[in-house]
């Protein structure tokens, strides 16, 4: 599914633009690594739970994390 491709490219996007790598991103979220490159290559059916992580790493809201997909 397209949603699954552009919600991965969104969180590749945010990650660097706040300058982090895939594995410090992981850290602090504390998330491994490879799923969180899985998400980001669209392969992964991510749950509300990893999507929350992923929205309070960067400090934002999920909505502003779904923004323009």
């Amino acid at each position: 599914l397209m949603i699954k491709k552009k919600f991965g490219d969104r969180v590749r996007k945010l990650r660097l633009e706040a300058k982090l790598s895939q594995e410090k991103f992981a850290l602090l979220i504390n998330m491994d690594r490879t799923y969180l490159a899985s998400v980001e290559n669209g392969k992964r059916n991510i749950s509300l739970e990893n999507i929350a992580k992923i929205a309070n790493g960067f400090n934002i809201t999920i909505e502003e994390l779904f923004k323009d997909i």
